[in-house]
């Protein structure tokens, strides 16, 4: 196997590709891993689609929330698209290589996903606080010329973050091309370094920090303003109503907010290698995974799109065996 480093020394040159974490040296094992991977890769692609479909055709859902909604869905595919793929042709292919190119991509595109979504999130606390605390004033405020920039907002915010975080990690010289991780991911390859984080790194750390926690600040307040204002409803069923569309946003927020910081903190101390793993599946397959089931069990409009959706299609067939007939 030709490999763009050979060694150790101070006469490495740039890698011309990376080695991944080996999930197993077992041929059966890295089967099972191929599988499952699959699994939850069709589970999170199937269940996010299944969301934007029933948005794009219940004109009932036409709003600002379900809009947002339905783009959440779509960088949550995204998301788990970037790696997934790779993993299950490495596992399949007993592999464990991936270009410098595709490292790049892939550090690059995960950014941009999980960025946008973190700022979409952060949009739709905006979203309720309007609907719940402003009602009179939601078609005003969240117009979809609003709607539009606020989306706009969310995907630059995530590429430009993104450019810097990818631009600062591949202009370090790396002194190692294998990387302790099943996908190429920023902390793990600054532990390749020849030499300590750079200025530009800590800045894009830091800025990244900075806006992860200026967001969720905003989202905590946000919500603190929207309870109180919830808790003045005279009415139990209202409490419940406005309360139906909060606590699955406010569970999505807390699921990759934390998953996140587990998986960073422990990227970027000594923390083992299986732990690691662990947490990395946490932030970048799980949200994706669990955000369509988690919009879904407490939504009674999405339920009934959905219901409507898989009705249209099974009409659809019916009809289609009758002409075939």
């Amino acid at each position: 196997m030709k490999m763009g480093i050979e060694d150790t020394n101070s006469s490495f040159t740039s890698p011309t590709e990376f080695l991944l974490l080996e999930f197993s040296n077992i041929r059966t094992v890295q089967i099972l891993h191929f599988f499952g991977f699959l699994a939850l890769y069709l589970i999170a692609v199937i269940a996010n689609l299944l969301i934007i479909m029933a948005v794009s055709f219940d004109y009932h859902l036409h709003t600002p929330m379900y809009f947002f909604l339905m783009n959440l869905a779509v960088l949550d595919i995204g998301t788990v698209s970037v790696w997934v793929p790779k993993a299950m042709v490495n596992s399949l292919m007993q592999s464990r290589t991936i270009s410098y190119s595709g490292c790049v991509a892939q550090v690059f595109l995960l950014v941009v996903f999980i960025g946008s979504d973190f700022a979409l999130l952060t949009v739709m606390a905006h979203d309720r606080y309007v609907a719940i605390c402003n009602p009179l004033q939601y078609e005003t405020i969240m117009h979809k010329g609003a709607c539009i920039q606020m989306l706009a907002s969310s995907w630059l915010s995530g590429i430009l973050n993104s450019s810097l975080n990818t631009g600062s990690t591949f202009a370090i010289t790396f002194c190692s091309n294998v990387v302790n991780q099943f996908f190429c991911e920023i902390p793990q390859l600054f532990k390749l370094s020849c030499s300590g984080p750079c200025f530009v790194q800590i800045g894009a750390i830091v800025l990244t920090c900075g806006i992860v926690l200026g967001c969720f600040i905003f989202i905590i307040l946000t919500y603190v303003k929207i309870f109180a204002t919830v808790l003045k409803i005279p009415s139990v069923q209202g409490q419940k109503k406005a309360l139906s569309t909060c606590i699955p946003h406010l569970t999505v927020v807390f699921l990759l907010v934390f998953s996140g910081i587990f998986a960073y903190g422990s990227s970027a101390t000594d923390t083992s290698s299986d732990l690691g793993i662990v947490f990395a599946f946490f932030y970048a397959i799980l949200p994706p995974l669990l955000n369509p089931f988690i919009y879904t069990m407490r939504n009674k409009e999405i339920k009934t799109a959905l219901l409507k959706l898989f009705t249209m299609v099974h009409f659809s067939k019916i009809i289609s065996c009758q002409v075939v007939l």
